[in-house]
């Protein structure tokens, strides 16, 4: 974060995977609003993460201005892994290079994100409105795997499979995600909503693809109905163990808080140790003992719908 007389200047990084998309590159980068961003007090790096493209993927996203990082390891969740890494910003927001997430809505999104205090917003391309965006096959599908998601993590997103989001730094620090592939994208949501992160869907325009789809329907669609049990069955084992009595968002939100004076380090090292210090030990009921309840995302922080 910089500060500068009269004011702070908060720092944004784009993350974009790309795979053979130097024929979208143009369009996308010019649809990144930076003037309106940077009058909004927004310092903004693009990082483009060239995915083992056998175009000029990588050149032109250069030439254009962005910081390229390459990832010789194809998939969407290895792509997203390596820009993360790569990005400075106090705040990530996503989208594909494909021209159908609308980038020029930023300054819009940054307002609701700060405005509601949200951590972690993801956004809903599912409305009527967009259905000429996206084939009835893959709208089925999008619906099915939603509901599904819905129904085993209990968080109310209507939009599962959404590749825009935008949240602060301290949730992806938080969370463990480690699809490699298309279900990181359901995988970081249901994440940062169970580990209790101030979560808010806005449903957002979507646009026609330009150039090749990438998306292999079936495969792609397996995988993320595994992932989709793989992680509600290591959530439900996390959620026996003590460790998982301290809400994860809290202790993220203290070690974001640590970070700049020395008094703010040792006032979330207090919070955490306070916090550990009762999940470690049973509280009195009626004179018995019992172990403190498990929290949560909705004890910690509720789901807002927009």
């Amino acid at each position: 974060m910089l500060v500068l007389l009269g004011g702070t200047l908060r720092s944004l990084s784009i993350v974009i995977p790309a795979l053979n998309e130097a024929e979208n590159l143009p369009a996308v980068m010019a649809s990144i609003p930076r003037r309106e961003l940077a009058q909004a007090g927004w310092t903004t790096e693009v990082v483009v993460v060239d995915n083992a493209s056998t175009d000029d993927t990588a050149k032109i996203a250069r030439q254009l201005g962005a910081n390229v990082v390459s990832q010789p390891n194809r998939g969407y969740g290895n792509a997203y892994q390596a820009g993360f890494d790569a990005a400075t910003g106090d705040v990530i927001a996503t989208g594909d290079a494909d021209c159908t997430y609308p980038f020029d809505a930023l300054p819009h999104l940054l307002h609701i994100l700060d405005a509601r205090k949200v951590e972690f917003m993801t956004t809903n391309r599912l409305g009527r409105e967009n259905r000429h965006a996206m084939k009835p096959s893959h709208t089925y599908a999008n619906h099915a795997l939603s509901a599904l998601s819905r129904a085993l993590f209990r968080n109310g997103l209507r939009d599962s499979q959404s590749g825009m989001w935008i949240f602060q730094r301290h949730v992806w620090e938080g969370i463990e995600v480690t699809s490699p592939g298309m279900a990181f994208s359901q995988e970081i949501k249901n994440a940062a909503t169970r580990a209790g992160f101030r979560c808010l869907e806005v449903p957002i325009e979507y646009r026609v693809r330009g150039g090749e789809v990438k998306l292999n329907a079936l495969p792609d669609g397996v995988a993320n109905l595994r992932q989709l049990f793989e992680h509600k069955l290591r959530d439900n084992r996390l959620r026996t163990e003590p460790a998982r009595m301290v809400p994860v968002a809290a202790v993220a939100r203290a070690n974001a808080a640590a970070e700049p004076p020395a008094e703010a380090a040792e006032r979330a090292a207090a919070l955490v140790a306070e916090l550990t210090a009762k999940a470690a030990g049973p509280v009195p009921v009626n004179g018995s003992l019992r172990p403190l309840p498990v929290p949560r995302a909705a004890d910690e922080a509720p789901l807002e719908m927009a």
